[in-house]
Formats: C-alpha cells, structure tokens, sequence
C-alpha cells in the first residue's frame, strides 16, 4: 500500500472518530451480512429511532428487562424543562342540553 493511500486511510478513520464513529470488524453468517449492514447503518444515526433500535437490541442480548424511569427520562431531557409554561384554563360549566 502507497503512502498516499494510507494517508487517506489514516484522513477518512480521523474524519470517522470525529462524528463518533468507529471502525470494526465482526464475525457472522453470509446470510446475515445485509442484516448487519443494515443495523450498523441504523445505529450509527443519531436519532430516536436508532436509540430505540439500540435498546431493543441490547434488552435482547443480555435478556434483562427493560429499566423503570425510561418515560420519567424522556420528560427530563425534553426542551421544555424549565420554561415557565401557563398551563392552567379557565373553569368553565359547559353549555346546556335538552335531552
């Protein structure tokens, strides 16, 4: 291999490590290689559907259930903590019908 090409390699995996990424290798079935390919892709997104993937596939690996608290953490993490919201609503009897 030149060392250009290992330049390149040595600039693309730095690139890779700056969004967070890393490269490995793992061991399957020929017919499970787009299955992975697929899942690696997914997870690497940051997104909730890729976290959401991540705890599925982790709750199903180690076979434990899944934690308490998962909704009570979604609520602290929303960007509305802390926003001072007026969420109250004038009382109202409702409106009269004949029956």
């Amino acid at each position: 291999m030149g060392k250009a090409q290992r330049r390149a390699i040595q600039n693309y995996r730095s690139r890779l490590s700056e969004r967070g990424l890393a490269r490995f290798e793992v061991l399957g079935r020929d017919a499970d290689r787009d299955l992975i390919r697929s899942v690696a892709r997914k997870l690497a997104e940051d997104t909730s559907e890729a976290a959401a993937l991540r705890a599925a596939v982790s709750q199903s690996v180690t076979g434990e259930p899944p934690r308490k608290g998962g909704i009570l953490a979604a609520l602290r993490r929303s960007p509305l903590v802390g926003a001072d919201l007026d969420l109250k609503r004038p009382r109202e009897a409702g409106r009269k019908i004949k029956l």
